[in-house]
């Protein structure tokens, strides 16, 4: 199983599922380039170098054999629509958090950019004031300091060129509606009841649009469901993962 981070985080974002799933699961939960321990690569990184870069780690640890389940959050839920689009055959499952598979806007696409050009300026400071109120809910800024601590911490490790060029890869990302059509295995998809980024009206018609996809909502939690509600989205996700069928050795 591999967890992909949010931007601009990395993988401590999705600690309490590695602790959970690791018992009866093979976890895997990278740093991007760019963010976390990992090195930063200059210019623009795609989403699909991002896939790129799962795909070649999973073959390099032996992992492929039996099937993959691959998580993503927002960012890493772009990531995770590559990955369908050049790894299809090595899915097992997929799970689809707080996250989009239509294109930029215009809109959206110029505020990327301000943000890149911000950050190689400013450094991660901009994301924090830009992004940290927008992530969770109210009732989590309320009750949950921890969180919003882990949050900011997390945003002010990354380097500001990694933000930078996955922000710009964002912004040149295509849109993923058609895949949702093709989806070939089990997917999960769950969405925040609170979640202003990714609304979950919109998860729940990209849900419809899977073939053999559940759609779950959590309650109270804002965009960042792993870290605001752990145990619920921990239960709802186990679920679905003991739910599959095994992989036939033949794929």
């Amino acid at each position: 199983m591999i967890f992909v981070h949010g931007f601009p985080l990395d993988h401590t974002m999705w600690e309490a599922q590695v602790a959970e799933f690791s018992r009866d699961f093979q976890v895997l939960a990278p740093d991007l380039r760019g963010f976390g321990a990992s090195g930063t690569t200059p210019g623009v990184v795609t989403m699909e170098r991002f896939a790129d870069d799962l795909a070649e780690l999973s073959h390099s640890l032996g992992l492929t054999a039996q099937g993959l389940v691959v998580c993503g959050l927002s960012m890493g839920g772009y990531i995770a629509f590559q990955f369908l689009r050049k790894y299809a055959a090595l899915l097992r499952g997929l799970v689809l958090c707080n996250t989009r598979a239509a294109a930029d806007s215009d809109e959206a696409r110029e505020n990327r950019y301000r943000l890149a050009n911000a950050v190689r300026q400013e450094g991660p400071d901009v994301v924090v004031r830009q992004m940290l109120p927008k992530l969770v809910s109210e009732p989590t800024r309320r009750e949950r300091p921890d969180c919003i601590a882990r949050l900011e911490n997390m945003m002010r490790r990354a380097s500001s060129e990694g933000i930078a060029a996955a922000a710009l890869g964002m912004a040149e990302r295509p849109d993923s509606s058609a895949l949702l059509a093709t989806v070939p295995c089990p997917a999960l998809v769950i969405a925040g009841e609170l979640d202003q980024l990714a609304p979950p009206s919109e998860m729940r018609t990209m849900a419809d649009a899977i073939p053999d996809a559940r759609f779950e909502i959590i309650a109270g939690a804002g965009h960042m469901t792993p870290m605001e509600k752990p145990q619920e989205f921990n239960r709802i996700l186990g679920n679905f993962l003991h739910s599959l069928e095994p992989r036939s050795p033949q794929g």
